[in-house]
């Protein structure tokens, strides 16, 4: 008799229903659709510090540059700033022509491979003998839109062209 039992408690415990696994699969659906957008978007974020960071040396080589020269004129390469590996943003000093273009490694794609348009905050790249603003540009998420910073002699980093959806 008492095998019987034990037998039978082991029969009733065979595993999952089909409903608890159907279950358990909705909410991990449930879970992905809220996480993988929002980590998609920290992805992005992360890479506009490329941007930052390429407008931070800039600033700090064209500050440089006027205290040896006395002005902030010069073309883009001859400012002295290169960053070094492949970029995702194409960055300009004194202008928006190919001549202003800081030289780099790979760059932005399609469809920010043109110049930077005239936007709100720091505008399109000017040098002048006491005053600049440099910009970038670049694509941040793999979207149609592009994505633009700006900076000036004063330090004043602006984002204007959000591509970052929030």
């Amino acid at each position: 008799m008492m095998s019987n039992r034990v037998a039978h408690r082991l029969k009733g415990n065979q595993g999952f229903t089909l409903i608890e696994l159907m279950i358990v699969v909705a909410i991990i659906g449930i879970l992905a659709a809220i996480a993988i957008p929002n980590f998609m978007t920290y992805q992005a974020k992360a890479r506009q510090s490329e941007a930052k960071i390429g407008l931070g040396g800039i600033y700090t080589t064209a500050t440089a540059f006027f205290a040896e020269n006395g002005t902030y004129v010069a073309a883009g390469d001859a400012l002295g700033y290169r960053p070094s590996g492949t970029t995702r943003y194409d960055l300009y000093y004194g202008g928006v022509g190919v001549a202003n273009r800081i030289t780099r490694t790979g760059g932005a794609v399609a469809p920010c491979n043109v110049d930077l348009s005239a936007t709100t905050g720091t505008g399109v790249p000017t040098a002048t003998a006491t005053a600049f603003t440099s910009g970038a540009i670049g694509n941040a998420d793999g979207d149609t839109t592009c994505d633009e910073w700006g900076i000036n002699d004063i330090k004043t980093l602006s984002n204007n062209r959000n591509d970052v959806a929030l």
